[in-house]
């Protein structure tokens, strides 16, 4: 997996943009030992005409709706977070990047109740390439079925992308890899296919697209939206259904998808062989089209990005 490159300039803090090296927090914050926290994904990219960030607004949409599910007093509205980006990207010069908008419960007092700790609201930048490596992204990731299960439902609520949700992500991930596998994929509570460690799966079988339903303990993904609209572009049918575990071995493709991982190509799974052990037509078509967008190649017709007054191809800094 790649990691974050170098650290930028500046962070966006309740609204000041402060030094990287300044935005701290209590070691005694709440979020630290109660997991209290919601956060976005996002990624900038460096277009023709300067940097564009991905369906910006709907990813502080679905920001804003973590919070009301945690019941976290988050005091800066949509729009507000989405201008609080675009200075965060002028402020770095930065084109192309990832983003993690982050809503935390701070202070210093201890206790599960936290509804008397300061609520901070944080914007980081840094440039990230691949998530899973340049050759999973190429040639496919290799995954397992995790012995992990997703969330019950009424347990933890997936719909909200928690801090805390993302302890279970890390048990799969960490199996997976010890393993010697690139990518866990995990399984609903009934035993059905859910998603990846921390991102949505699709498989393809027969032209026909397969995704699991928000029942099956999945976040509800913003790029898993737009691969859905891009398959209906391309006259493509989507079936969202439950996923017996074997339909994972019969497909013809599969591939993740979501802000950190774009779309990568899976190309095994338990070490079956899925296909002919590269990248499917469907998979190749999804990605081409999705990234032509995001980059600004073909025209932006769905009305995904939204400008940012950085050069394109703009560093760090």
């Amino acid at each position: 997996m790649t990691t974050k490159k170098g650290p930028t300039a500046k962070i966006w803090r309740d609204g000041a943009l402060v030094d990287w090296a300044d935005a701290n927090i209590h070691v005694l914050s709440h979020v630290v030992h109660y997991g209290s926290g919601v956060f976005e994904g996002m990624r900038s990219y460096a277009t023709p005409t300067g940097g564009a960030v991905f369906r910006l607004h709907d990813h502080m949409r679905r920001l804003h709706d973590s919070c009301k599910i945690y019941e976290l007093g988050l005091k800066w509205s949509v729009d507000e977070l989405c201008q609080a980006t675009v200075d965060t990207l002028v402020a770095n010069d930065l084109a192309q990047c990832y983003l993690r908008p982050l809503v935390i419960r701070t202070g210093e007092t201890m206790g599960i109740y936290g509804q008397d700790a300061p609520v901070e609201t944080f914007i980081i930048c840094w440039e990230w390439s691949e998530y899973l490596g340049h050759a999973a992204s190429e040639g496919g990731a290799h995954a397992c079925v995790s012995t992990w299960r997703r969330a019950a439902p009424n347990t933890f609520p997936t719909m909200a992308k928690a801090s805390g949700n993302y302890l279970n992500a890390q048990l799969g991930k960490l199996e997976s890899k010890r393993n010697g596998y690139d990518e866990a994929i995990m399984l609903d509570i009934g035993g059905h296919v859910a998603e990846g460690s921390g991102q949505n799966l699709f498989l393809v079988r027969d032209n026909t697209l397969y995704t699991s339903p928000f029942a099956a303990g999945i976040l509800h993904g913003i790029t898993r939206d737009s691969v859905m609209q891009i398959a209906a572009d391309n006259g493509l049918k989507v079936k969202e259904m439950e996923i017996p575990r074997e339909m994972l071995y019969i497909v013809d493709e599969a591939f993740f998808c979501g802000t950190a991982v774009e779309i990568t190509p899976v190309v095994t799974i338990d070490r079956f062989v899925l296909g002919d052990g590269k990248p499917g037509p469907v998979s190749k078509l999804i990605k081409k089209q999705f990234m032509d967008t995001v980059t600004g190649k073909v025209p932006d017709k769905h009305g995904w990005l939204t400008a940012v007054p950085v050069a394109a191809g703009a560093g760090s800094r």
